[in-house]
């Protein structure tokens, strides 16, 4: 299982994945094992099938059910935590750097749409950054001239923005792009088949352990998967306890979609500068109608209860703006992780010689994921990549140790959750379609009533780390808010860094 089994269903997921293989039955040995099948993984494998790698793909759930599928969808490579940020933090070669790996990344997309003649809504078209409020277009300046400096040299300041921003200013950023993320993966599916890679969906990996030149992999069936070198595209790393995600944070995002009349939205992306939880905004192209996507509204993981507020925030927010929306028809969440200096984790894993991993998408997963799989599958090929010092996954958080700290004390108050009491004095108290944190025997217990009124009852522990998780209505799972792992209601893991189901607890 993955997050596809958590309870909203995106505007991607109503495409039918055209993949149905089986689960791994048994041991294997392979080249390069790549673990997990969103974009990341599918692109690494696509890299290294063509540079003439043995490849097999492996992932918890079904092929491409997993965070890929709850994107919004841009593909945009102006950094949305800001070049201006960035130059101040880690200065002017990681700007370039970044900018020259993201743009890479559309262009790649580009390039394997025509070669294998995918049809996913491939487009490129305009990203606006507007001013949520008239103070913030000064920044809008610095920001250009930090996105310039980095190399963006046909971003621009342009005095009215798109649609209902045209009375005031914004930058524009030509070349960004659109598409359909599963139409996307279905098509780099049927490519890595006629490669020769094998998928295996459903076969979750519990550990991995590196020995004599080869890692050796641990199915949850009791297999072996045995490979000179493994990839680590789970979204969060789940072989990993304490780097890398002592260096980023989970954050849950909101999207809403509904149909909108052709020419009513400017097809491009948009994006304001609201903190926390800015607003993004694109547009689906449809036959007969548009489909308007709309997301904000983040908040950490765990760490809010008003997800129906939000939504309804966020749509009232749309209705402003595009006056002919119609009616919702798609709600979701995602999940995103935020690195304490704005970069993502690429390349080789700590710890590791032979394992390598991707992970901090900061909100800009889908260009990360295909970035990270031509950096990895240049390691794995030259030993060197241009980009690799940006995204060192082994790198000191020197920079944006305030951002750092912080998190890190919000998921040591979650550690201290076990102490406290419960959210609710009794099992009588939970409703039928709920979940709540109940103090039983002295222990802090996750506890879910179903609809005919059975109960489930966990270890509020996650398996990771031990943090206390809490109950997420909206998607109907239980969020660890230290490090991002989701919990079925019955405590079966959907997403890491946790592999393993939360402990059972008898009444």
């Amino acid at each position: 299982m993955n997050a596809g089994k958590e309870r909203s269903r995106s505007l991607w997921m109503e495409h039918p994945m055209d993949f149905d293989g089986p689960p791994l039955a048994g041991d294997l040995t392979t080249e390069i094992l790549v673990i997990g099948s969103g974009i990341a993984g599918l692109s690494c494998a696509y890299e290294l099938v063509r540079s003439g790698h043995q490849v097999a793909v492996v992932d918890r759930g079904p092929v491409g059910r997993g965070m890929t599928a709850r994107t919004s969808a841009h593909l945009a490579f102006e950094l949305d935590d800001y070049f201006e940020e960035l130059r101040s933090l880690r200065g002017a070669d990681a700007c370039r750097q970044y900018y020259e790996s993201q743009c890479a990344a559309v262009d790649r997309i580009e390039e394997i749409c025509r070669q294998e003649a995918i049809d996913c809504d491939f487009a490129r078209i305009d990203g606006y950054f507007v001013p949520a409020e008239e103070k913030d277009a000064e920044y809008l300046r610095k920001e250009l001239n930090a996105a310039r400096a980095a190399g963006f040299a046909d971003a621009e300041w342009v005095d009215n923005g798109p649609g209902a921003w045209r009375s005031g200013p914004a930058l524009r950023f030509p070349r960004q792009g659109r598409f359909h993320p599963l139409k996307y993966l279905d098509g780099l599916v049927g490519s890595l088949h006629r490669r020769g890679a094998a998928l295996y969906p459903e076969t979750p990996i519990v550990g991995l352990d590196e020995k004599d030149h080869q890692v050796h992999a641990r199915t949850g069936t009791g297999g072996t998967i045995t490979a000179a070198r493994v990839v680590v595209a789970t979204n969060s790393p789940f072989h990993l306890r304490i780097p890398i995600h002592t260096k980023q944070a989970p954050y849950r995002t909101y999207v809403i979609a509904g149909p909108i009349a052709k020419g009513a939205a400017p097809d491009a992306l948009i994006w304001d500068t609201l903190e926390p939880g800015y607003h993004y905004v694109r547009v689906q192209p449809g036959s007969d109608e548009d489909t308007l996507i709309i997301g904000g509204e983040d908040h950490k993981t765990g760490e809010a209860d008003d997800m129906d507020e939000r939504l309804a925030r966020l749509e009232a927010w749309a209705r402003e703006r595009f006056a002919e929306l119609g009616p919702i028809s798609h709600r979701w969440s995602g999940q995103v992780f935020e690195p304490s200096d704005y970069v993502p984790f690429i390349g080789r894993s700590p710890g590791y010689d032979q394992v390598y991993v991707i992970t901090g998408d900061s909100g800009e997963g889908l260009t990360t994921g295909v970035a990270g799989a031509l950096l990895i599958r240049d390691l794995i090929d030259d030993g060197v990549s241009p980009w690799a010092d940006v995204y060192d996954p082994g790198r000191l958080m020197l920079r944006g140790a305030i951002e750092f700290a912080r998190e890190n004390v919000d998921a040591a108050k979650h550690w201290a959750a076990r102490l406290g009491g419960g959210e609710v004095a009794s099992l009588n108290d939970i409703r039928p379609g709920e979940g709540a944190l109940v103090r039983l025997d002295g222990k802090m217990t996750a506890a879910f009533r179903t609809e005919e009124g059975d109960l489930k009852l966990c270890s509020a522990s996650c398996t990771h780390m031990g943090c206390v998780v809490r109950w997420n209505r909206f998607e109907q799972c239980w969020d660890c808010p230290c490090h991002g792992s989701h919990f079925c209601p019955d405590g079966e893991p959907l997403q890491g860094p946790a592999f393993k189901p939360l402990s059972k607890v008898e009444r």
